[in-house]
């Protein structure tokens, strides 16, 4: 048999109740838009551990090559970061919270690869000890970073303002220059940023927008933008999956490397 030569990530699935209302089941949910841009902008095969624990993390880190938080229609619980919930209808999953906010710190400690979106960006700053804002367009200062109602997929992950970046940051680097337009589609955002991250880019209303985790041994940046949407087109968006999927191939070769050693 071949060995498996693209580098495996590992995605969490949502935990959903789909269906009609009165019909409703459980479903555990992954966006099509995440598994497929990690496919085809990193390079990498995007694995899901379903009903996967804390206990289970440091066995199953160690089949992966890189971890990608997704962003998600549901928000981080505030019971982590001390709050009370401020609006009942906005959806939860504690279920995912159980298992992001304990992968977060078992990658920064195992050094492997690690990449947030939206919700992921938010799990990182959360899981390290930061704090949210649960409705940012109703702090005095922001204006409203929610995706608009009743128009296109395409119109809503269009771009929507600009991101400054510190200068000759990664995701300078990235972009090609100091700054960039990306979309916007959340509701939360930073309030407190958690200590041992570093914010790197930020909107016009200084909401943090882009971080990296300081002193990562690999790979750990997070934006509260969507890049995995249209990033085959999107040079800025492509570059930052590229540069997770090397990220994740020099992981996968020294993970095999190990293995083969622990054969011989």
């Amino acid at each position: 048999m071949q060995p498996f030569l693209q580098p495996l990530v590992w995605l969490p699935a949502d935990h959903r109740l789909l269906g009609e209302e009165g019909h409703q089941s459980p479903f555990l949910v992954l966006g099509d838009k995440y598994a497929r841009a990690l496919k085809q902008c990193a390079g990498a095969q995007p694995v899901l551990f379903p009903l996967a624990d804390m206990a289970q993390i440091p066995a199953l880190l160690g089949l992966v090559d890189g971890v990608m938080l997704t962003g998600s229609p549901s928000n981080v619980h505030p019971s982590h970061f001390g709050q009370d919930v401020l609006d009942a209808c906005l959806p939860l999953d504690l279920q995912r919270d159980a298992l992001t906010l304990a992968l977060v710190r078992a990658c920064r400690e195992s050094g492997v690869p690690l990449l947030g979106i939206c919700r992921g960006f938010q799990e990182i700053n959360v899981a390290l000890g930061g704090s949210l804002e649960q409705s940012v367009h109703e702090r005095a200062g922001h204006f409203d970073h929610r995706d608009p109602e009743g128009v296109s997929l395409d119109q809503a992950y269009g771009p929507a303002h600009e991101v400054s970046f510190a200068p000759g940051c990664a995701f300078a680097q990235w972009a090609g220059g100091d700054t960039a337009q990306v979309n916007s589609l959340h509701g939360q955002g930073i309030a407190r940023l958690a200590h041992g991250l570093r914010a790197l880019g930020h909107s016009s209303d200084g909401l943090v927008e882009a971080f990296e985790i300081e002193g990562a041994a690999a790979f750990a940046y997070a934006v509260q933008w969507h890049p995995e949407w249209n990033c085959q087109e999107n040079t800025f968006y492509r570059a930052i999956f590229a540069a997770f999927g090397q990220a994740c191939a020099r992981s996968h070769a020294g993970r095999k490397t190990k293995e083969a050693i622990a054969t011989v």
